[in-house]
């Protein structure tokens, strides 16, 4: 079990720990009387987990989340819940499932009588290499990703691998794609172990159930319990990471916002697939925006020349790399199409988008652009 501490200044606001085993989480419960839990109703129920809760006489309320209904209507009756079932101000709210209900659960405990302690169990691996991690909580508000929310931390931050064996791939994948953003942002050797992890997995995937004609469901799960070690390393890495620049930079004033590495160009794609009625998942947006981040960067000669496996430019490793870990690198939307949306993100300042660009592996860098100069470089040929 490993402890990851949040700071601000020398203080310690938030801790995350990894554990291979969910039965660590009733000591993170000890100290609190007073729980009310949100859960995902859509995740396989864990055994050990409800007896935990049950042993804490954990007051449950299930939600099914999604982007369309991560609204201030589904917290608004998160808030009534707590309400009715008379959590006062010592209460401890707990939110176990992906980083939709991670973020709604959170917001809402910011929110309720003008705020009262959370705690997070993420479910998948995007929440527990991203969403679960570095207090921002928030609602999507007229069709635009995230525009309503707080920056508060949790009193910690449980992440236990083992649940993820029960997590459908194309989810899983979603989560990798964060997974890689982080490493690009600060690397340590882990981009290429996480490289090489998933597409070991994919190849084997591939093999066992093409090949052999093995169960998907069944085989996806045993790979990840086979790997369950190295992964888990990888996650606690990825947290550590995050944990250090959200120490740094709480508010997102600087350092910060280089975890929104290809997330400007991500979110305008979401909001496009919301509107047009197409299922496309953070994280592969995320994947998508990231190519795009690494294209820009190199018709503005931010990125480094680069050649690995005989493979010219950031851009095309990328892509080489993200296709082999079963990552979508295809945008559907044209740049012309993405301008709209991304005018409105959160990111905008004085007319400019933050972008944050890679110029290598473990090396980004924040560049400052209206949303039109983006447009010219992109459709230039």
């Amino acid at each position: 079990m490993e402890h990851i501490n949040i700071y601000s200044g020398k203080k310690a606001i938030s801790r995350i720990v990894t554990s291979d085993s969910i039965k660590g989480l009733g000591a993170c419960l000890e100290p609190f009387r007073s729980i009310f839990a949100v859960i995902d109703k859509n995740i396989p129920v864990n055994s050990q987990l409800m007896e935990i809760l049950k042993a804490k006489n954990v007051r449950i309320k299930y939600i099914v989340p999604s982007e369309e209904d991560k609204t201030l209507e589904t917290v608004m009756d998160i808030c009534s819940w707590l309400l009715e079932n008379g959590a006062d101000r010592d209460a401890m709210i707990l939110a176990v499932g992906g980083g939709i209900t991670t973020d709604m659960t959170g917001f809402a405990a910011c929110i309720y009588k003008r705020g009262v302690r959370f705690g997070y169990v993420p479910t998948t691996l995007l929440s527990q290499v991203d969403a679960a991690i570095g207090g921002k909580t928030g609602v999507n508000f007229e069709k635009y990703k995230n525009i309503l929310g707080i920056i508060r931390q949790p009193a910690f931050t449980y992440i236990c691998p083992q649940v993820l064996e029960s997590l459908p791939k194309r989810d899983f994948l979603s989560g990798v794609a964060e997974l890689l953003k982080t490493f690009m942002i600060e690397d340590n050797g882990n981009y290429q172990k996480a490289a090489d992890l998933f597409f070991d997995i994919q190849s084997e995937f591939h093999l066992e159930v093409m090949m052999y004609g093995k169960d998907e469901k069944t085989q996806w799960r045993e790979l990840l319990k086979k790997h369950r070690k190295t992964l888990t390393a990888l996650i606690a890495a990825a947290a550590n990471i995050k944990a250090g620049v959200v120490s740094r930079d709480q508010f997102e004033k600087g350092e910060r916002r280089k975890l929104n590495l290809g997330h400007t160009f991500a979110h305008a794609i979401e909001t496009l697939a919301q509107q047009r009625g197409m299922d496309i998942t953070h994280g592969e947006a995320v994947s998508m925006g990231i190519i795009m981040a690494a294209e820009l960067a190199e018709r503005l000669g931010v990125s480094q020349p680069e050649t690995i496996n005989v493979v010219a430019g950031l851009a095309k490793r990328l892509e080489a790399d993200f296709r082999a870990c079963g990552l979508p690198i295809d945008c559907p939307f044209s740049i012309d199409e993405m301008a709209d949306c991304m005018k409105k993100d959160k990111k905008a300042e004085g007319g400019k988008v933050h972008f944050i660009l890679p110029q290598a592996i473990g090396d980004v860098v924040i560049v400052d652009l209206t949303v039109q100069q983006v447009v010219e470089l992109m459709n230039a040929i």
